[in-house]
């Protein structure tokens, strides 16, 4: 299992210590660091930043959204950081929810994920191999574009760069049984949001299927301290705001993840008072439990211990969202 350093994306301002954390991680013999992208800061600028002050780490979005570009214009970006830093790029996509693709983006959320998701993938899939223009009759994809409004002068094309790796990894983040079915036949890898060490049986059959080199690469939150509740206060904040504020009451994928773990009433309770404005309250409303099987919190002897349970699934990929350079140092010592 090797370990990824997850840096995520910005709150109010660019994080200080987000170089010195990614150098280290290089330091320490971390096999890759991952930006992100929320509506705010974007994933594809902190990563040309990193790849620019670290010369081994592989780089990686966890996630940049799909909404956000069109696939034509995320593969320029992939191939173009490829190339500026050696071939040490992997492309993590997210499609995101209703509230954030239709309120930030200000585009329709697709009827259908799958097929969008699909069409997605195969023109930058298309963009990477160069073997001929792109072209693809898709329903949210279709290149050239052919619509009610187009002027029918659109050409196919293909990059004028050649991309230095025509296989960049593509990795997908999913979270319905469906995507994470699809996700194992056309990507590359997976990246599970939430990830249960003790629950692998959810995903057995999808990734039964999984071609070798397969990633599986879910995010950790990792905190070495004295106090487990005091640690889980963050993994708990973090698990507030997805479930509770990161989709519509009536469509949360966040929250119907948090039920397929077993906590369906524990997550509409958080759902109910995040949205009434009681955001303390919310968080504290998620079980210490599901914060604790999700993260790797606690003295160094505990996190070793939990560690044992991740190695023994299918994971690939730990991708720790680490807080300090002593956390990362044990982390790697008890990754060996």
């Amino acid at each position: 299992m090797r370990l990824g350093l997850a840096l995520g994306y910005w709150g109010r301002g660019p994080d200080p210590g987000h170089l010195e954390l990614a150098q280290e991680a290089e330091r320490l013999g971390y096999h890759s660091v991952w930006t992100a992208e929320s509506w705010g800061s974007d994933a594809f600028t902190p990563l040309t930043w990193l790849a620019a002050h670290t010369s081994r780490i592989a780089l990686g979005t966890a996630v940049a959204q799909m909404a956000a570009r069109t696939p034509t214009a995320t593969a320029m970006q992939a191939l173009t950081l490829d190339h500026l830093s050696g071939g040490r790029m992997m492309l993590g996509l997210g499609l995101s929810g209703p509230q954030v693709v239709e309120g930030w983006y200000g585009r329709p959320f697709p009827k259908s994920p799958l097929t969008a998701t699909r069409e997605y993938v195969e023109v930058i899939r298309q963009v990477l191999n160069r073997t001929a223009p792109v072209r693809l009759d898709g329903r949210y994809h279709p290149h050239p574009y052919a619509g009610p409004d187009a002027t029918g002068l659109g050409k196919p094309l293909k990059p004028i760069v050649h991309p230095l790796r025509a296989d960049l990894p593509v990795l997908l983040g999913a979270e319905g049984p469906k995507n994470v079915a699809q996700t194992v036949r056309i990507a590359d890898g997976w990246l599970p949001l939430y990830w249960s060490p003790s629950r692998t049986e959810l995903y057995q059959a999808a990734l039964a299927e999984a071609r070798e080199g397969f990633m599986v690469a879910p995010m950790a939150q990792v905190r070495v301290c004295a106090d487990v509740a005091e640690g889980l206060k963050p993994v708990k904040a973090m698990l507030g705001f997805y479930i509770g504020g990161m989709g519509h009451a009536a469509r949360n994928f966040h929250a119907d993840l948090m039920a397929r773990f077993g906590y369906e009433e524990e997550a509409r309770r958080v759902q109910e008072l995040f949205l009434a404005g009681r955001r303390g309250e919310a968080i504290e409303a998620v079980p210490d439990a599901f914060a604790d099987e999700i993260s790797l919190v606690g003295p160094r002897e505990r996190i070793a211990e939990r560690l044992e349970l991740w190695r023994k699934g299918p994971i690939t990929d730990l991708l720790a969202l680490a807080p300090d350079r002593e956390t990362l140092r044990v982390l790697a010592e008890l990754a060996g």
